[in-house]
């Protein structure tokens, strides 16, 4: 029985630093940084299934825009074979680690439940943590991880929020549904960042991710971003399914705001599918990201047709009342309506109770502590302090301190285990693939394993509750077995 009724994964791309290493060997590190996480995983991911140029709009686009300033580093290097590049493997709790363009990967396992997505996207830190101490021994230099979203020398790297929908909801109700929200919740989820690399001089603001979006929707991820992602694979029965693949959201370190942001999204697709969503039609939605992230102490200003405007919070507030009139049976998306209303209400009247909930905040209560005592914001030690905040350093790291001296305001969620996947999403099943028969696997991917041995392959609908009991099995056979008697 699964009263949860939206799958979700968090895609994380990390930045990292070698000693003594620059920018233009990157893309090898990157590789070898991967290649030498220590647990166990199997390597040989199937690429098949994936159309990241096929576009929701029913079209697929020629290729993919590249940035620019990042092809200059791969002139004259000789690129391995693509599955080395990539080094993609599947690690026993059912999630993906591999290189992405110059950086380490972590794709949580699917999740029906908020607490396990939060739970898996931190496990995920501690996996990246522990590649780099790995590939540190091996290259004896200090190597550093962050968890976030901008180098502060024009560079961004993603962290993609993924939603499984039926496809039955038509892509203008989507588009529609939930612009409004991507624009909007960045005030209660922002990671927070010093300062611009690309549009203006600005002191602070809400967003990491806001100065690098140029359109409002296309299915690009590396270039020309947009604010709506129209990219259309499943992972899924295309005929069924559609994947709502977010990349305008933030790396956040806190749990709560990680929990907040799926949370919200999730309750903008319940309200949109029930035809409940309020309407905003939103002019710019790029300029209005951008306003909303540049006005950490105001209110925020979204740019509405017919010159209109309206607040970020009266966006978002419109989203909670709606619910009162929906049907919703997922405890934990009530619980955040509850959660987003009192942390509205007190980022205009109660800032001690809002910043210790919300990254970027939080980081900025930290820098203000810091230009206090040293008499002054200097934005290039304040630029060095932010990236100090997503240090994934228990002793270094600014916000692994805030937290760990009781500053800031965590859930209660219990950690991880890399040997166990969440229990009831398919991910139960590919982890017990992994991790008893990897052997036997000959390629794998989010939606199916294929085994040397087997007569037919493990086929995983995304739909089902995948009880981790049932699929402790001892055979390929049995496992294939059970999953087709979930059907």
């Amino acid at each position: 029985m699964n009263q949860y009724s939206i799958l979700a994964g968090i895609d994380t791309e990390f930045g990292f630093t070698v000693e003594d290493r620059t920018v233009s060997d990157q893309a090898d590190d990157s590789i070898a940084l991967v290649r030498a996480y220590p647990g166990e995983g199997f390597l040989g991911w199937d690429y098949r299934s994936e159309f990241p140029r096929r576009d929701m709009r029913g079209f697929q686009v020629d290729r993919l825009a590249f940035d620019p300033e990042d092809a200059k580093f791969d002139e004259g290097r000789a690129r391995p074979p693509a599955a080395e590049e990539r080094s993609d493997r599947i690690l026993p709790n059912g999630a993906r680690f591999y290189n992405d363009h110059g950086h380490p990967e972590y794709a949580t396992p699917e999740c029906w439940t908020l607490d396990d997505l939060v739970a898996q996207d931190q496990l995920g830190e501690q996996v990246v943590v522990d590649a780099a101490e790995a590939f540190s021994k091996q290259i004896k230099r200090k190597v550093r991880v962050y968890k976030n979203n901008t180098d502060f020398h024009g560079a961004s790297y993603g962290t993609h929020e993924n939603f499984l929908i039926p496809r039955s909801i038509e892509f203008d109700k989507l588009a529609l549904g939930l612009m409004p929200m991507l624009v909007a919740r960045q005030v209660l989820v922002g990671a927070g960042k010093v300062g611009s690399e690309s549009k203006g001089p600005v002191r602070y603001q809400i967003s990491q991710r806001a100065d690098f979006f140029v359109e409002p929707m296309n299915v690009e991820t590396l270039y020309r971003r947009p604010v709506f992602n129209t990219r259309d694979e499943p992972h899924a029965a295309m005929e069924e399914w559609r994947r709502l693949h977010v990349i305008c959201g933030d790396a956040n370190m806190h749990p709560g705001c990680t929990r907040r942001k799926a949370g919200l999204i999730k309750l903008a697709l319940l309200l949109v599918e029930q035809e409940k969503a309020p309407l905003w039609r939103i002019d710019d939605p790029v300029r209005s990201f951008q306003l909303v992230s540049r006005d950490v102490r105001g209110e925020g200003r979204v740019e509405l047709e017919g010159a209109n405007w309206t607040t970020p919070r009266n966006i978002l507030e419109s989203y909670l009342d709606a619910a009162d009139h929906a049907e919703l049976n997922d405890p934990e998306i009530i619980k955040i309506i509850l959660e987003c209303r009192a942390l509205l209400a007190n980022r205009a009247s109660n800032w001690d109770e809002f910043w210790p909930y919300v990254d970027w905040a939080a980081k900025l209560w930290l820098l203000e502590q810091f230009a206090e005592a040293e008499g002054g914001w200097e934005e290039s030690m304040m630029q060095s302090l932010d990236l100090n905040y997503h240090l994934l350093d228990v002793e270094e790291g600014l916000y692994a301190g805030l937290a760990s001296s009781g500053y800031l305001r965590l859930p209660d969620i219990p950690p991880a285990l890399i040997s166990e996947a969440p229990n009831g999403s398919r991910a139960v099943a590919r982890a017990v693939a992994v991790h008893k028969f990897s052997k036997s696997i000959k390629t794998a991917s989010w939606e199916k394993v294929t085994f040397e041995s087997a007569a037919t392959s493990l086929d995983l609908p995304p739909n089902l509750w995948y009880e981790k009991s049932d699929c402790d099995v001892e055979s390929i056979e049995a496992l294939i077995s059970r999953v087709n008697e979930l059907k």
